[in-house]
């Protein structure tokens, strides 16, 4: 699994995932009970994981989209 996104931005988590489940790419949400411990503050990021083998495809489709990966 690569790291794909690092955001702190719920609409930027939703949006990426519904976009990489339209192109066929599985993704995994990382830290999503970390807010439990921020007291859902939203100052923790949460990350979004790729396949390996869906890191590069799922990098272009986020890049035509215009969301930024800070890569």
């Amino acid at each position: 699994m690569k790291e794909l996104l690092r955001t702190n931005d719920p609409t930027v988590i939703a949006f990426a995932k519904a976009l990489l489940d339209g192109e066929g790419i599985d993704v995994f949400e990382l830290d999503v009970n970390m807010s439990i411990l921020d007291g859902s503050l939203g100052i923790l990021p949460r990350r979004l994981m790729v396949a390996d083998r869906d890191h590069f495809m799922a990098v272009a489709a986020m890049r035509d989209n215009g969301i930024d990966l800070g890569q």
